[in-house]
């Protein structure tokens, strides 16, 4: 995996903190709650982009971490809307930089793949970035193995690399086993899953009757609602319940412990819905443990679906 570090030149925690809900459904002061939590917990990998919340996200999190920002590795995205060209990438950037209050970010993510711009031009414009300072690495989120592939090699033209990935990954979404976690694997770049929890289902709360976004938002109820996920669930949460713990602890630590050594983005409302997904660090994950999670769900099988092979 790349070896991406602080500016002070600290490893990355194994855990990442994803303020996606800073301004939406946390408000200021619980995104400072759960900050501190974070901080106090190790974490010092933050990610945001420059959409989230409308730009609130960012304009939280900036004065955040000001004071601290040597120790802090800083990650956000452009090209969500819009596309990948350079005029939006270095419009968004520029407009993220001012929510942040940062001149520059450690780590800048294409937030998905652009069909419609060369990825020459892209890759120009993030090594342009890239040579000025204003960026250390390059990033993408939602590609596909083959996207990747295609652009680190125009990359590679302009004298840099991709150095991470943020694709969607828990029990109930294990595509990136397939071709994704391999491919990064080989081409030594470090992976940040995002929604670990499934969209808060793999934390029990619907089982009981909870609210969420598989209820509020059509998208996630279209991600996440079918019946052999809640299925998934149920059984995290009696395994769980067996050994007296929390399954969004589970449902973290089954991710870290992927012998690719991902680094799961964890998010919450609160710091009372934090804390699980914090404690997910310090959990001791078994060999045999982590194959009773995996049995929850079913292994995809391998790219050439030869599974005599597998």
């Amino acid at each position: 995996m790349a070896h991406l570090k602080t500016r002070n030149g600290a490893p990355l925690s194994t855990l990442t903190f994803g303020t996606m809900q800073f301004g939406g459904t946390a408000d200021e002061r619980e995104s400072r709650a759960m900050y501190e939590a974070a901080r106090a917990a190790g974490i010092n990998h933050f990610d945001t982009a420059v959409g989230y919340t409308g730009g609130a996200s960012e304009r939280i999190l900036g004065p955040m971490i000001a004071q601290d920002r040597d120790n802090i590795f800083l990650a956000t995205k452009v090209g969500y809307k819009g596309g990948a060209s350079s005029e939006n990438i270095l419009t968004q950037f520029d407009q993220s930089r001012r929510q942040l209050n940062q001149d520059a970010v450690d780590l800048l993510y294409l937030h998905r793949f652009d069909d419609n711009t060369p990825l020459a031009q892209t890759f120009e414009t993030m090594a342009a970035l890239q040579n000025s300072g204003k960026i250390r690495h390059i990033g993408v989120s939602n590609y596909a193995a083959w996207q990747v592939m295609k652009a680190q090699t125009i990359a590679k033209t302009f004298g840099t690399r991709i150095d991470a990935i943020q694709p969607m990954h828990s029990l109930v979404k294990r595509q990136a086993e397939v071709e994704i976690i391999p491919m990064a694997t080989d081409q030594g770049i470090s992976v940040f899953p995002y929604s670990p929890l499934g969209g808060g289902l793999l934390t029990g709360k619907y089982a009981s009757g909870g609210t969420g976004r598989l209820t509020t938002d059509e998208n996630y109820r279209m991600r996440y609602d079918q019946a052999w996920m809640h299925e998934a669930a149920r059984g995290l949460s009696d395994l769980a319940k067996q050994i007296g713990t929390d399954p969004a602890t589970l449902a973290v630590a089954w991710v870290m412990a992927h012998p690719a050594g991902l680094h799961p983005i964890i998010s919450a409302r609160s710091a009372a819905q934090l804390e699980p997904s914090l404690a997910a660090a310090d959990f001791e994950m078994t060999d045999q443990l982590y194959q009773q999670i995996s049995a929850l769900s079913l292994t995809p099988p391998p790219a050439t679906d030869r599974l005599e092979e597998a």
